[in-house]
């Protein structure tokens, strides 16, 4: 199928910071390159002892013993370091969760439009619609506990609820956890099960790795004379094993324990840190085995995104099945991420500057009115001067208490003395 001149897909124009691999099928965060530093971490180590493994079996065949480290242990180290890296790409490789964007913001309801616009939970929405303003927060009954959901003013929608919106892919993701750097993607609602797999897997093989090579390490005491010094001297690359694991299940056994944690009691990483359920009830929380079911035995929710559907210049690019025409703001002020991106259209105009009537600028500079005129705007007339000499006009009166009438050559004439004042 041709492309055709004025269609592109949907990854090729995605507002967010994402990288696509295979024609759009493949989805990775912006610090995508963390993966390969990952993937070495990973399997260093293994192929480390594969080594072994081979060395060992070359040499018990000559001189017909028998080693820890054989052909079992050789299978079941490729196998697991495969499944450790399978769970990698698919944490990495999918969409996390991500909420399709909004063309334009929600239309406010008659009961919206009826509140106060000096509260200050509503505010502007941002550039591209400023005469639209919306609640900053909105109420939502989940398993009978109010739950507050925010508006984001980058993806002009309200966020589900447990959705945030990621600072670092620019994105809104369902069940938001965190961003992590050695995935290259969002933790979320569609790629969680495979992270907590990558990280168990990972923790395993520590303990796997760190008790092999000890076995090895005693088990070759007798080559040496029963000395462990001098076995963990020959044995060099089982003492390297022994550490680099020793340091590395501090960090992936310490993330496992405590998203087992959050898992049997149905929290994300950011709920944890932000909100505190452990002192208010958490309105997810349905019991331990129901909430670990919840995570690998249930269906997984299809992406909201298709990615490789075609779109036009004239159609919404933001993503999901509806339709719009495309804004030129990228991106906007959200307020919770702290994060700003606003990008112009191709003209270079601002899209707020977009609708405005030039008309009387026109009049204007028919008139022969100067640029350096418009530079500085005349100076309003001071309040106390105009109230003293109505007094003064009143006072010669001699009765007649009715304020005079100013004429509107009265007023040209101040507005010309306070342009000529001002040029000197």
């Amino acid at each position: 199928m041709e492309e055709e001149p004025n269609r592109r897909r949907l990854y090729q124009v995605w507002r967010g910071s994402n990288k696509f691999l295979c024609g759009g099928r493949l989805i990775f965060g912006p610090d995508a390159g963390s993966l390969f530093l990952s993937t070495a971490l990973i399997a260093g180590p293994l192929v480390g002892l594969c080594c072994q493994c081979i060395t060992k079996m070359n040499s018990s065949s000559s001189d017909q013993k028998n080693h820890v480290l054989g052909l079992p242990v050789l299978i079941v180290t490729v196998v697991l370091g495969l499944a450790n890296l399978a769970f990698l790409l698919l944490t990495s490789s999918r969409d996390p969760g991500i909420v399709p964007r909004n063309a334009r913001p929600p239309e406010c309801g008659a009961e919206e439009q009826a509140v106060d616009m000096t509260t200050p939970s509503t505010e502007w929405v941002n550039a591209a619609s400023p005469h639209l303003r919306v609640p900053r927060t909105k109420d939502v009954v989940v398993n009978g506990c109010t739950v507050k959901v925010k508006y984001c003013d980058t993806c002009l929608l309200y966020r589900p609820p447990r959705t945030s919106h990621c600072s670092i892919c620019n994105n809104c993701v369902q069940k938001f956890d965190h961003h992590c750097p050695w995935v290259g993607q969002c933790i979320g609602l569609r790629n969680y099960r495979f992270f907590f797999l990558f990280i168990s897997t990972s923790t395993f093989l520590c303990f796997y790795v760190f008790a092999l090579s000890w076995l090895n390490i005693t088990t070759e005491r007798e080559e040496y004379g029963g000395s462990l010094l001098k076995s963990m001297r020959g044995e060099v690359l089982s003492v390297v094993l022994i550490v680099y694991t020793f340091v590395s299940v501090w960090f992936v056994g310490g993330l496992t324990v405590f998203h087992t944690y959050l898992m049997s009691t149905n929290q994300t990483t950011y709920e944890n840190f932000r909100y505190r359920y452990d002192k208010k009830e958490n309105p997810y929380n349905r019991g331990a085995l129901a909430n670990v079911a919840e995570v690998f035995f249930t269906r997984m929710p299809p992406s909201l995104n298709r990615f490789r559907s075609w779109v036009s210049d004239d159609e919404d690019a933001y993503g999901g099945a509806g339709g719009g025409p495309l804004s030129p703001m990228s991106g906007g002020l959200d307020l919770e991420m702290g994060r700003k991106g606003v990008h112009y259209s191709a003209g270079g105009v601002p899209a707020i500057l977009q609708g405005m009537d030039y008309s009387e600028m026109e009049k204007m500079e028919g008139a022969g009115v100067h640029v350096k005129d418009r530079q500085a705007p005349p100076e309003a007339p001071d309040l106390f001067m105009i109230s003293a000499a109505r007094q003064h006009d009143v006072g010669c009166g001699g009765g007649d208490r009715s304020p005079p009438i100013v004429h509107d050559q009265d007023a040209e004439r101040t507005l010309v003395s306070s342009n000529e004042n001002s040029e000197r």
